[in-house]
């Protein structure tokens, strides 16, 4: 496989998951034939987004005055950042690679099928197939917890009769509870709380309230993630074909909506399937009635937005392959019973045991 490049974050950690499966045995009763599917390779985009809003709060013009320093947001905003790319293939059932496998009288050879009919093995067991971790969008984040500064406004505060004046009074409040607090520390208070969960109660109350109140002069923060899914089923190659538009004002758009900037996908086939050939080099028959599958082909699949680079990888695609079959003699419990598994991704042989 080809290097991976990512100029934002791919996620790397590969999990488990169950698939559901079928069991079908060749016996008298279908005389001898099951069914199965072939896939066609879909490619599955993933991206996280992450929205910032933030707000100036209303006192933002006198925190130099009397805090020290200047406030960092003065005016409200909303942006958008994508975070993470994640790109893998998955297998969907191909309604036109739909095939009968005849096995021999008397033999009693099995196959498995996901819930979709693709084949995932002969007689034995599918493989565990391994995805990436899903992209997880994190829990809405809040400078404030999500608790209003105006639950701070004293009574001093409100009855002031200027702004300028209320910002002075919230910063008459903000020292004072500051000072509260490290006299707590020290223990330099006339009554220290009764044990160290109420100690631990109003130092946390005192920090709600400091956070609240530097909220006036500073602003604050929300944080907010989403995953957006993406599936494309390629035929041939791609160029510059539009996967989703993503804007830093409005997060992905539709493609039409050209508000957003172009996220470009590039499929470009690098090696496409081949029959067998015999010593002369010449492509050796198929198999009559034989177990048919894939021999895949490769494509070089990248993502660009604003002429960078978030993604290039080199996957195996059934479209851009040939199919091949298997003697089903080789099932024959006589002659062994061949077993083998296949990556429900292509259809293609994952492994042989004879």
């Amino acid at each position: 496989m080809r290097t991976l490049f990512l100029s934002l974050c791919m996620a790397c950690a590969f999990g488990s998951f169950a698939q559901e499966t079928t069991k079908l045995t060749a016996a008298k009763h279908n005389k001898f034939g099951l069914i199965y599917s072939l896939p066609r390779t879909q490619i599955e985009i993933n991206a996280l987004v992450t929205r910032t809003t933030v707000k100036a709060g209303p006192f933002y013009k006198y925190a130099e005055r009397f805090l020290g320093t200047p406030a960092t947001i003065t005016q409200n905003a909303e942006t958008y950042t994508l975070d993470k790319i994640q790109v893998f293939t998955q297998g969907v059932p191909d309604k036109e690679q739909q095939y009968l496998v005849q096995f021999k009288s008397g033999s009693t050879p099995f196959i498995c099928l996901n819930k979709e009919n693709v084949i995932l093995s002969v007689n034995t067991d599918p493989v565990s197939e391994e995805k990436p971790e899903p992209l997880t969008a994190q829990p809405k984040t809040y400078s404030l917890e999500g608790n209003s500064y105006y639950s701070v406004f004293s009574e001093d505060l409100l009855l002031a009769g200027s702004t300028a004046k209320m910002a002075e009074e919230a910063a008459k409040q903000l020292y004072h509870i500051r000072e509260s607090r490290i006299n707590l520390i020290t223990g330099d208070v006339d009554q220290m709380p009764a044990d160290g969960e109420s100690y631990k109660l109003i130092i946390k109350q005192l920090d709600q309230q400091e956070q609240a109140l530097v909220a006036l002069f500073m602003g604050t923060t929300e944080t907010e993630q989403y995953v957006k899914k993406f599936r494309i089923t390629p035929s041939g190659d791609l160029t510059d074909e539009i996967a989703f538009r993503f804007s830093t004002k409005r997060g992905i758009v539709s493609k039409d909506d050209l508000g957003g900037n172009p996220v470009y996908l590039n499929l470009k086939i690098t090696e496409r399937g081949e029959l067998p050939v015999d010593p002369k080099g010449k492509p050796m028959p198929l198999p009559k009635k034989g177990l048919v599958y894939c021999i895949p082909g490769y494509a070089d699949i990248s993502l660009k937005l604003n002429g960078k680079e978030l993604f290039n990888e080199n996957f195996q695609i059934a479209q851009f392959g040939v199919q091949y079959a298997l003697d089903p003699s080789m099932f024959d419990a006589k002659k062994g019973a061949a077993q083998v598994t296949f990556y429900p991704q292509t259809g293609a042989i994952r492994e042989i045991k004879q």
